[in-house]
């Protein structure tokens, strides 16, 4: 019988997991999810924001039309901004007195959404009001917000965020682009002075762009006061051509969103008036004098960029989405599929019951729930600092370094995840109608974008190296002589297997006991958590007096470290999101969903220790016999979750009209209902073709008998 519910969205949600696993039937008195409240929960703080945006990308006047070419898809997904516009998708986080409702988390999370729509259409909405109108909003001052705004948010304005260049990416201090003060005429002149100098990957730069923030080093009176942002006019409104002095080129077809006309701009002592300077944290006055409220030009930089750190932030929920989208078709389509008859003689597995095709899946669906239950917390942090509410320097910071430490897993696991579900899929996977293969075209600029990933977390490790040193900057010899030696006693018991023989005490020879002490919380906190301290203590010890060396010494040495460095800020990283899945665990009321989530969080933290597994043995971690446990545990927690596996993604709350994807319709089972009645219908007919192992079988048996 098939169990019709409402989704969290109001949508019905079709088959749940309740009737539709074949080959698995949910036994009775066993744990059961709450959809409908795990749903909720999902959905977060902001879910009126999420489910208007849902609604708005389940219209199909959003969706991408696949096979267009660039040209079509540019001009297709530029009428689609309007759409936006018109129903009210785009203006929460601008100000109240310009139409908007100072919504930041709200604004986030509905636009994270629209990846389900079409990714090109996110990223170019994105780069219009997240971006271009967010840069203005946050950089500049109420004057501007004023004269720009309003054309900004309602489209008039069609704008670029014109920050890297060619020769420099995620390197923003070191860009060449000059912004030069000229006090005769009250002028800036914006020019690139060489050809690595040219802003490029320049969302709307190629056609629709006629204004654009420029990033540019700002010179005034023969002093650089480094990066500041500069608001110019581009293109004639009418003609659409280049205004003086401005040059440009089209970046081409692209490996994914073509819905976006990225492009290059170049300037050629381009004059713009002095207060189009974006100078809420820099300002020049009209003799050429420099003021800023930040004395210090490097916390100046990292402020005026940690204003725009909302791209990283919807980079990151977007990733986690797009996730979803795939499992959710995936695991449908694997609960349908039948391939092989291995424990039948008439029927043939279903895909989902097969424990490799479980640890494909579910352990990157315990992934997609950790890093979901991340993001809501990075969110919430996101907001109080945009708000005002909690927005200290320090908060600030801790936004910058947890959305440094979270986009770069979840744009990694999200392509992981989209390959994974596609290869799963078979061929029917690389079909673009079911769009694993375009999805993953689309989200692969993901982790270069707004901060590649691999500098992001070199990022969080030097917050990280930052924090460790701390402890130790004011205290005395005693203190810190005393920690040495603590440390040294811990290094001695873990590399001459003091630990390992503890455990093998502790566990006494029992897979059992072994299995327990893994599974408990505290013991995978305590494994991950020692994991990360000791990989930021050591390279800490390894970098000790690096600052006092000599310039060209000191980037060596810390080249030396730069793997383990970003491979601890990694392991930071996947520690935050395991405590978010079990924070998380502890709102959740239902008893069969809690029971149901412990075994999915449990699944997301061994799989990080069996990944790692070979660092815990080497630093005395785990023993021989608890490492030999980590996979049998594994294994046995898949058998646990593959009854609720429909469950888990039903409570994405996703509908037919946001996963697209034909394999996950229900076609399949009908296919398969349909071989199977054949096959029965032949041999219950008896005219059915005798196979010829059965005939090799029975003249086999025959000869026996003679024999005898």
């Amino acid at each position: 019988m098939t169990e019709v519910v409402d989704r969290p969205g109001g949508q019905d949600a079709g088959i749940k997991a309740a009737a539709a696993a074949p080959g698995t039937p949910r036994p009775a008195g066993k744990p059961a999810v709450d959809v409908a409240a795990l749903g909720k929960q999902l959905l977060g703080k902001w879910a009126e924001s999420r489910l208007h945006a849902r609604a708005l990308a389940g219209d199909p006047a959003l969706f991408k039309t696949e096979g267009l070419t660039h040209t079509e898809h540019r001009k297709r997904t530029f009428g689609q901004l309007r759409f936006l516009v018109e129903h009210g998708a785009v203006h929460r986080a601008f100000p109240a007195a310009l139409g908007g409702a100072d919504d930041h988390g709200g604004n986030v999370a509905g636009f994270e959404e629209l990846v389900t729509a079409d990714p090109s259409l996110q990223i170019k909405a994105g780069v219009q009001w997240g971006l271009f109108g967010s840069a203005v909003m946050h950089l500049g001052t109420a004057e501007h917000h004023a004269k720009w705004l309003p054309g900004i948010m309602n489209l008039d304005i069609p704008g670029c965020f014109a920050m890297t260049e060619t020769g420099h990416g995620s390197d923003v201090a070191s860009i060449a682009t000059t912004a030069t003060y000229d006090v005769e005429s009250r002028e800036f002149v914006i020019h690139t002075p060489f050809r690595a100098a040219w802003k490029d990957y320049i969302g709307n730069a190629a056609i629709d762009g006629l204004g654009a923030v420029v990033f540019a080093q700002l010179v005034t009176k023969g002093v650089n006061h480094g990066v500041h942002a500069f608001y110019v006019d581009l293109r004639d409104p009418l003609t659409k051509a280049f205004l003086p002095g401005i040059g440009g080129e089209d970046d081409g077809v692209k490996g994914g969103l073509n819905g976006i006309d990225n492009g290059r701009l170049h300037f050629n002592h381009v004059r713009i008036p002095r207060t189009n300077l974006l100078n809420r944290y820099g300002d020049v006055a009209a003799d050429g004098t420099y003021t800023s409220s930040i004395a210090s030009p490097g916390r100046r930089f990292f402020t005026m960029l940690g204003t725009l750190v909302q791209g990283r932030v919807s980079l990151d929920g977007a990733a986690v989405a797009a996730s979803k989208i795939a499992l959710t078709a995936a695991i449908r389509y694997a609960t349908e599929r039948r391939q092989f008859n291995a424990s039948s003689h008439t029927d043939e597995e279903v895909l989902l019951d097969y424990q490799r095709h479980q640890r494909r899946l579910f352990t990157r669906l315990a992934t997609t729930y950790a890093a979901g239950f991340a993001h809501e917390k990075l969110l919430r942090k996101f907001d109080d600092v945009f708000s005002g509410a909690h927005d200290t320097d320090e908060d600030r910071q801790d936004l910058e370094t947890l959305a440094a430490a979270l986009k770069p897993l979840s744009t990694w696991h999200a392509l992981d995840t989209l390959q994974e579900c596609r290869e799963a899929c078979g061929g029917a996977g690389f079909l673009i109608e079911n769009r694993f293969a375009s999805l993953r075209a689309d989200l692969d600029v993901y982790v270069t974008f707004e901060g590649d990933n691999t500098v992001l977390l070199q990022l969080v490790a030097k917050r990280l190296l930052a924090d460790y040193a701390k402890e130790f900057r004011n205290v005395d010899f005693g203190v810190l002589a005393r920690y040495v030696v603590a440390q040294a006693t811990g290094a001695a018991i873990h590399r001459t297997g003091l630990r390992q023989v503890a455990q093998f005490v502790a566990d006494t020879g029992s897979v059992q006991k072994a299995a327990i002490a893994l599974r408990d919380a505290e013991g995978q906190r305590e494994l991950l958590t020692d994991r990360v301290q000791t990989m930021v203590a050591d390279v800490g010890a390894a970098l000790k007096g690096a600052n006092r060396l000599p310039l060209e010494k000191g980037a060596a040495l810390f080249n030396q470290h730069q793997n383990e460095l970003i491979d601890a800020a990694q392991a930071h990283a996947e520690l935050l999101q395991w405590e978010a899945f079990t924070e998380a665990l502890a709102e959740v009321r239902d008893p069969g969903t809690k029971m149901v989530l412990t075994w999915l969080r449990d699944l997301f933290g061994l799989s990080l220790i069996e990944k790692n597994l070979a660092w815990y043995l080497m630093n005395g971690r785990l023993s021989m016999q608890r490492a030999r446990t980590v996979g049998d545990y594994i294994n046995r927690l898949l058998v646990k979750i593959r009854p609720h596996a429909l469950d888990l993604v039903d409570a994405f709350g996703y509908g037919d009209e946001h996963v697209r994807s034909a394999i996950s319709t229900g076609a399949e089972k009908t296919r398969q209902d349909e071989a199977r009645a054949y096959v029965r219908g032949q041999r219950a007919s008896g005219n059915a073709p005798v196979d010829e192992k059965v005939l090799l079988a029975r003249a086999a048996a025959a000869l026996r008998t003679t024999q005898h």
